[in-house]
């Protein structure tokens, strides 16, 4: 049983805590009291046997005096430090003695943990939220029709409660109005609520975007279509009629039906084999299958139980489809970071971009990108070039990544949020800050 540094520091404590003699201990252990004062004191290190003989005197596991009780509150403390010093804090925390702190004052450590996670917690929120205030039209939409009605009702109060005398039929319409308006004002009121509060009200009232609808029913799937493998792709198309917006419908149904020509031509057990020693070059795998790239990306992003993230966009870099993957935050509107792989491969059609990427922020994570995008005439000759590109997001275990001598590609979700300093390509300020 391994034994660490502050064994005899957590049986004293322990004996402390039950206000039981030294001597009483060490009879029960079978030991002298001199050796127990010496183990104590973390100046011996005690037998096996001995910690066995004690936690038994003790009433307590051998497993918590050698290893502690506080060793997940120890990881978690250094996931805290880790994160400070991301944000430039590296000095503030004193990680050599994490298990000290831990051991010694277990509630302080618990206190620290739950405020870090509350802080990441707090940190998604106004993230999420800024991105929905700040490029949501729908969002913005509900809050001037809102803000419209207030101003409507406020206006007609003024007059009510500052003119002595009105005509009762110009009283009578000025309530009207202010019914009418405090009406508009109470649905508007409830349907941002509905919104913010991403409740199933918000799709039945359209307020959701057509491109979150679908990603919603697919996140729902866990973003799986078993169905197009085993012939019963009818019943995927009674699921998308269901879907709240005909806007959605219409969407989902197009990707319903590029999904099943894509298991034609790629089937997912076939797929599944040649995944078996490891994902391959994802060009090879297209060479092999005889399909196109972005066939062998949309079929990975697919796959049952694995974590690959795809995002795809058009030729203004408007993102198209989103299947996210943890650590990599997705932009829900408005223009993405642009120094994803993603644009640096629509502006070379043809070109396979690869790149480790690290997302700036206090939980960064690596991430193993693969981009690609292609060309499309469907009006032949002389009629418009449409482009489309699509990056794979590869997951590196560990959450490190081989990078070359200049580091990760540090990238962030968009502008807005991105705490990155100093970038070149920055657009507008960041609300969030590092320091």
């Amino acid at each position: 049983m391994p034994m660490q540094a502050l064994t005899g520091t957590r049986l004293r404590e322990r004996r402390l805590a039950l206000g039981v003699r030294q001597a009483e201990i060490a009879e029960a252990a079978g030991i002298s009291a001199s050796y127990l004062n010496l183990i104590e004191h973390n100046r011996r290190r005690v037998r096996g046997d001995v910690l066995a003989a004690l936690a038994a005197a003790l009433g307590v596991p051998a497993a918590q005096l050698a290893e502690g009780a506080e060793g997940g509150l120890a990881d978690d403390l250094r996931a805290a430090a880790a994160a400070v010093a991301g944000a430039g804090g590296a000095e503030l925390a004193e990680v050599d003695r994490v298990e000290e702190f831990a051991g010694r004052f277990p509630g302080w450590a618990g206190v620290v943990v739950a405020l870090h996670a509350r802080m990441s917690s707090l940190e998604r929120a106004v993230e999420a939220l800024n991105d929905r205030m700040t490029h949501d039209p729908h969002l913005s939409e509900s809050l001037h029709e809102v803000l419209s009605a207030l101003s409507s009702v406020r206006s007609t109060a003024a007059i009510l409660a500052e003119t002595e005398e009105i005509e009762p039929e110009w009283r009578a319409r000025f309530h009207r109005n202010m019914h009418e308006d405090s009406e508009r004002m109470a649905a508007g009121a409830e349907a941002l609520v509905a919104y913010l509060d991403g409740s199933e009200a918000a799709a039945e009232a359209g307020i959701a975007a057509p491109l979150e609808e679908m990603e919603a029913w697919l996140s729902g799937r866990g973003w799986a279509l078993p169905e197009l493998e085993d012939g019963r792709g009818e019943t995927l198309g009674a699921e998308v009629g269901r879907l709240a917006s005909g806007a959605a419908r219409e969407l989902a149904a197009g990707w319903l039906a590029q999904a099943a020509a894509d298991a034609v031509v790629l089937p997912m057990a076939d797929l599944a084999a040649a995944l078996e020693g490891g994902l391959p070059d994802p060009l090879r795998l297209a060479a092999r299958f005889a399909v196109g790239v972005e066939v062998v990306f949309r079929r990975l992003a697919l796959m049952p139980g694995r974590a690959y993230g795809l995002v795809s966009c058009d030729g203004s870099g408007t993102l198209l489809f989103r299947r996210p993957t943890e650590g990599f935050p997705l932009p829900r509107f408005g223009a993405a970071c642009p120094l994803w792989p993603l644009y640096a491969a629509l502006g070379h059609p043809g070109r396979a971009v690869l790149a480790e990427v690290a997302v700036a922020g206090r939980r960064s994570r690596r991430f193993r990108v693969l981009a690609h995008a292609g060309l499309r005439h469907p009006e032949g000759f002389g009629g418009v070039e449409l482009r489309e590109a699509h990056m794979l997001v590869l997951p590196v275990d560990g959450g490190a990544a081989p990078t070359g001598p200049a580091g990760p590609l540090v990238v962030g979700s968009t502008c807005r949020i991105c705490p990155k300093s100093g970038c070149p390509a920055r657009r507008e300020p960041s609300i969030v800050s590092l320091g």
